[in-house]
């Protein structure tokens, strides 16, 4: 009974938190970007003197909060997937809060990573607090934490059944019907919390797309493709996270690193934030061929850029925006040899593949992409056919999720050797 009363409080603690995040984060952008329209059209219309000082802002910020992060308590890491596997789910409650803060902050300001970590960060801080006030076992805290970082995800984004997915597929490493239910409660009880002030609408706005055969034949050979890529995403990511700057360079690295950022951005501002706006964007087939194959190669860079001087935020929106270029731009490739369909079905595809990929999670990349857009059948099939490919590919030649390439080469043996080996 203790433990179902923790899922329902930390629902609804995850849900009241992404919602005060989220409303933190626009409060922020739109400071940063003063405008009517999003991130990306109020920074195409910014004068480049505002792109180079709010992104050098982002950073002296970034530097002042590692200076404050590191004299808060540390002991257990602050990194989700470290804590539930290694620590029972403990976490380090003002340090993992501080940069919770801190990641939604800098996303705002326009730093290239994902809004999603300081919900999930806020979720699973609340679930560990009321694991140790009821006592739970560590078993049932590893999935009570899991159940709030998952649910603070949905609450940010309104995915309830992709958020509790993503809990339990990605974070805590296995899907069993004793964990479904309290992921599911967490996930929905969170959602509704954060509908009371967030607008319960997709994430991203598609138009009716039909699969064909072009499309079926596409999504089979691009699979491969695609789990390739994540490969090289992920190794890229792994690389930048462990060779953060130690020391007194961690305090300047982030104000170097994302002035640089403001400095690119001016050219290209679609490299600002999480992306969501450049994927939108590229779903409506509205960004041309030139344009995408320049993205495609400088977003990941931005965000390993970030990432690797030492600002906290998540990876989430980045990889859904990676696929969606990466779709794109084999979606031109493929049209060359048999036109006829729309450029906005390739990216959602490729976006769905790549999370898939490189987060190691396919049915919760599925279902994740199926909410965000508001869609259930429309691209189902291509879908499932590119997601299978590009797992098996990526996990083949990298068992390595984008969260096991944080961790160190003894945790992620440690960690394979509790996952249930593949069969492929």
């Amino acid at each position: 009974m203790k433990f179902w009363a923790a899922v329902v409080a930390t629902g609804f603690g995850a849900g009241a938190s992404a919602a005060a995040l989220m409303l933190l984060l626009r409060a922020v952008q739109h400071w940063a970007w003063p405008g009517p329209g999003t991130l990306l059209e109020s920074a195409s219309a910014a004068s480049p003197g505002r792109h180079f000082a709010v992104l050098l802002a982002a950073g002296l910020l970034t530097g002042a909060g590692q200076m404050i992060l590191v004299r808060l308590a540390s002991g257990n890491s602050i990194d989700i997937a470290e804590a539930i596997w290694f620590s029972a789910g403990r976490l380090p409650a003002w340090r993992t809060l501080g940069s919770a803060l801190l990641s939604i902050v800098i996303v705002g300001m326009g730093a290239s990573l994902g809004r999603e970590g300081a919900p999930k960060q806020a979720g699973a801080v609340i679930a560990n607090a009321l694991s140790d006030k009821a006592k739970l076992s560590d078993e049932q805290r590893r999935l009570l934490v899991a159940c709030g970082a998952g649910a603070g995800m949905a609450a940010a984004y309104g995915v309830p059944l992709g958020g509790a997915l993503f809990a339990l597929e990605v974070l805590r490493g296995i899907l069993a019907l004793r964990l479904v239910l309290p992921a599911l409660l967490t996930s929905v009880i969170a959602t509704l919390v954060s509908w009371t002030v967030l607008p319960d609408a997709p994430t991203y706005f598609l138009p009716s797309f039909q699969t064909s055969a072009s499309v079926i034949c596409w999504a089979i050979l691009a699979g491969p493709v695609v789990g390739v890529v994540s490969v090289g995403y992920v190794r890229l990511i792994a690389f930048a996270d462990h060779h953060k700057p130690g020391g007194w360079m961690r305090y300047y690295a982030p104000g170097a690193a994302l002035a640089l950022l403001g400095l690119v951005s001016i050219f290209f501002p679609q490299l600002l934030g999480n992306g969501k706006d450049l994927a939108q964007l590229t779903f409506l087939g509205e960004v041309a061929a030139a344009p995408l194959l320049i993205l495609l190669a400088l977003k990941p860079i931005a965000t390993a850029l970030c990432l690797g001087s030492g600002a906290p935020g998540g990876l989430f929106t980045p990889s859904l925006t990676l696929g969606a270029l990466l779709g794109a731009v084999l979606g031109h490739a493929w049209s060359l040899l048999w036109p006829g369909q729309p450029i906005g079905l390739f990216a959602v595809i490729g976006a769905a593949s790549t999370l898939a990929a490189t987060t190691q999670g396919p049915i919760s990349a599925v279902v994740l992409m199926m909410e965000l857009a508001g869609q259930d059948r429309s691209f189902i099939a291509p879908v499932l056919l590119a997601v299978v490919g590009a797992t098996v590919v990526s996990r083949s030649i990298e068992p390595r999720s984008i969260y096991d390439a944080r961790l160190s080469d003894e945790q992620v043996n440690a960690r394979l050797k509790t996952r249930e080996p593949p069969i492929f």
